[in-house]
């Protein structure tokens, strides 16, 4: 898969769902995890993979301090009415997707950094680390080399495999003007 992108939480609280979804991003190969104005009593735990010590850990103080990547686009993933579905939002080529609280939203001022506002259409808010790897698993499905079959019988299409092709040798220009 070409690219790559990192997730974070803003605001974050509860060690247990920071946990989850770092060992998450860990396990779906993200490039990098942060968290924004996370609470000072936070602590790191709960994640069996290690993933920050596996993945670049990065702890922004407040929205001030936070930075991504050059031509790394912004995406919140937020329950708002203007958001764009998940399942026909094109995931950028390079992202970091950054989730609000557990008790709250995305603030106003890291809503408006956003270059997209995404949204998981259910009826109500999921967990936050549930809804990070719901958002990972959507950016694997379109990024990676899976297709989903469209047929009635609701079976697996197997995955075609990858064939390099022959030797490619490039002529000097001379030679094939003669």
């Amino acid at each position: 898969m070409r690219g790559y992108f990192g997730i974070g939480i803003e605001g974050v609280s509860k060690t247990g769902n920071m946990g989850n979804l770092f060992r998450s991003a860990h396990a779906f190969g993200a490039g990098f995890v942060f968290t924004i104005a996370p609470d000072p009593k936070l602590k790191i735990g709960t994640d069996t993979s290690s993933a920050y010590k596996n993945v670049p850990f990065f702890n922004f103080a407040d929205l001030d301090d936070f930075r991504v990547p050059h031509a790394c686009q912004l995406v919140g993933i937020e329950l708002t009415d203007d958001a764009v579905d998940l399942p026909a939002f094109h995931h950028p080529h390079s992202a970091a997707y950054v989730l609000g609280p557990e008790l709250g939203s995305l603030s106003p001022g890291l809503l408006a950094c956003c270059d997209h506002v995404v949204k998981i259409p259910t009826s109500f808010c999921v967990n936050v680390a549930i809804a990070g790897a719901i958002v990972m698993y959507d950016r694997m499905r379109m990024h990676g080399k899976f297709s989903r079959p469209v047929t009635t019988h609701g079976g697996a299409e197997e995955m075609r495999r990858h064939v390099r092709g022959g030797r490619f040798v490039r002529t000097p220009k001379a030679e094939r003007e003669t």
